[in-house]
């Protein structure tokens, strides 16, 4: 399971987000940014964060940690916007809270030119879990103490969202033509299959476990499991 936090205080809502998420402080004095179950893209995308997020994590590319974070509506007091006042309250219970990257800017591929093996291993991630959401247009990526951090996973897993048609695209290529990292990703050839070799069923379940109770039941989890095996096992299907 993710590791558990309270809410105690609702923060600065951050705008350019299309869920409105927000800056909230929690009882272990951490802050986060928290993307709300009661948002309009609903608890689908709190589970591809949590499943794409952790995998990533796993895998060794830089996200930051994720957590499940406890919202009580009374936190919804104190704040003078309406809407943001509704969205708590919509929102009792586990969410999903990321560790907040003070000072962060975001990705330049102009300014801020990657390593190849590292981009490459971010292309290779994005292909597995079907990133629609690593363009130029919204990458989706921050800098943060001169490295790379990869963040908002919410639009990945997009079978979820037609269950029964997902057997038939469990190998599904991936569409990388405006991925931000292409230019940099040059060592796909070789870190690819590495990075997919690492994909086993046991990290998938593993990775699936830490997904809320409050989100997803059992017969879900196996239904995650049993796709995203099928996935990893066919590397040459998706890998661009």
């Amino acid at each position: 399971m993710l590791r558990q936090v309270t809410a105690i205080r609702y923060v600065t809502p951050l705008r350019e987000g299309g869920s409105l998420p927000g800056v909230v402080e929690a009882d272990d004095l951490g802050t986060y940014v928290v993307k709300f179950r009661g948002a309009g893209q609903g608890p689908r995308a709190l589970v591809a964060e949590v499943i794409s997020g952790e995998l990533g994590r796993r895998l060794g590319l830089p996200v930051p940690e994720l957590t499940e974070i406890h919202l009580d509506p009374v936190v919804a007091r104190a704040e003078p916007d309406e809407e943001i006042q509704e969205l708590i309250k919509a929102s009792a219970g586990a969410n999903l809270g990321m560790d907040f990257l003070p000072g962060s800017l975001g990705y330049d591929p102009v300014v801020h030119p990657v390593e190849a093996g590292l981009a490459s291993r971010v292309v290779a991630f994005d292909a597995f879990v079907e990133n629609v959401d690593r363009s130029w247009r919204n990458p989706n990526l921050l800098m943060w103490h001169g490295g790379l951090w990869l963040i908002d996973h919410g639009a990945t897993l997009y079978f979820h969202h037609n269950w029964p048609r997902a057997a038939a695209v469990v190998h599904r290529a991936y569409k990388w033509d405006d991925h931000v990292l292409k230019p940099y990703a040059t060592e796909l050839a070789t870190e690819g299959p590495a990075l997919a070799a690492r994909i086993t069923p046991e990290l998938l379940e593993d990775v699936i476990a830490q997904v809320p109770g409050e989100w997803l039941d059992e017969g879900d989890r196996e239904a995650y499991l049993t796709h995203l095996s099928a996935r990893a096992e066919r590397p040459e299907a998706w890998l661009p």
